[in-house]
């Protein structure tokens, strides 16, 4: 809340990394189409781990843990869960599906907030509520002496410290302050200085990362776990959070480095879910189902430019090659000549009057 309201007011100017960063990331988003339309099967046995992953990584962090060996009944079945443990797995698993089924019916507000957490904490008294009493992030040491990390905000200033960051979220996507995926990073940040409730903070804050990520376009986070690279690297998480959060209630802080620390995690899912599909393995052939996959979804007539609209990653000589193609094998014909030239699938011959 206090970054984004900083940014309403002066912005500033990007470190080079973060518009590195950024590029990669725009890079990715464009390509993103054509990994997701390439392997179906293979996509399904991803987004099953992703859920697994996720699920066990994000509690994992926060301490949370439960028997390897009971882990897919627990994500992925229905199997009788016997503690408090398994039972905030698989209230994450439950927010996780709302997040994955119901990401453009969910938009980003007080009531998602509380809805997240309540299944996120699997309904434990106060699930679902802002805390009642101070909750400052202590950190104890190996010695047994501890100090005070970060103080969180009073109980009786959350809700409106939460209603002001959902404002402000909004009006900078509205007004395009920064750059969308600055903003997310930026709000995942406040959020984490808020600390709205007694437990579960970064286990919500990771969700809202989820959907907001849905939000903008970048959906890395159905096929490979964000969690779990999180989890990966928590030593840098919690190091970066550290730093960005110190000076934050005074508006004294740096920001850019936990801002960078999500944009990399991001990147990472990104390149890990390229790999995973295996695009140098059959680029050719996934484009060209691409492709297919684009004509097959026109209902009428339509043109080059339409399927470069829909296949953006794929150039117009390898659009023109499959159209030739199928053309050739009587699948679909043209109407005319030229670049602007209509095409429509030949069981659409009959409908022409």
């Amino acid at each position: 809340m206090i970054t984004l309201r900083q940014f309403s007011s002066k912005p500033e100017t990007i470190p080079t990394i973060t518009s590195w960063y950024l590029a990669d990331l725009g890079e990715a988003r464009g390509k993103q189409e054509l990994f997701t339309k390439q392997a179906p099967q293979r996509l399904r046995v991803l987004r099953e781990h992703a859920l697994i992953e996720s699920a066990v990584s994000s509690n994992r962090i926060e301490g949370v843990i439960i028997d390897q060996a009971r882990v897919r009944s627990i994500v992925l079945g229905k199997s009788h869960l016997r503690d408090r443990d398994e039972e905030e797995v698989r209230g994450y698993r439950n927010a996780l599906r709302l997040i994955h089924e119901q990401a453009t019916k969910l938009t980003v507000s007080e009531d998602t907030i509380l809805k997240l957490h309540k299944l996120a904490k699997g309904g434990i008294w106060d699930a679902g509520k802002y805390k009642e009493k101070e909750s400052d992030i202590i950190e104890k040491s190996p010695d047994g002496t501890s100090r005070v990390r970060f103080r969180t905000v009073t109980p009786v200033k959350t809700p409106a410290f939460i209603a002001e960051l959902i404002n402000l979220w909004n009006q900078c996507l509205r007004e395009k302050w920064v750059h969308p995926l600055v903003a997310m990073a930026t709000f995942n940040l406040d959020f984490l200085c808020i600390h709205p409730f007694r437990d579960g903070n970064g286990r919500v804050s990771r969700l809202l990362l989820l959907l907001q990520c849905y939000h903008l376009g970048y959906e890395v986070g159905r096929y490979i776990s964000i969690e779990r690279i999180i989890e990966q690297n928590k030593d840098r998480y919690y190091e970066t959070l550290e730093q960005s959060s110190q000076g934050w209630h005074e508006g004294k802080h740096d920001h850019w480095p936990y801002i960078n620390y999500i944009l990399y995690t991001l990147k990472t899912a990104y390149h890990e879910f390229e790999e995973r599909v295996g695009q140098l393995r059959s680029p050719k052939g996934a484009k060209t189902e691409l492709i297919k996959s684009a004509v097959n979804s026109f209902s009428g007539e339509f043109t080059l430019s339409d399927l470069e609209r829909a296949c953006p990653s794929v150039s117009r000589d390898m659009i023109r090659r499959v159209l030739q193609e199928l053309q050739g094998i009587r699948e679909i014909e043209c109407l005319g000549r030229g670049p602007g030239a209509l095409w429509r699938k030949r069981g659409n011959i009959l409908k022409r009057g």
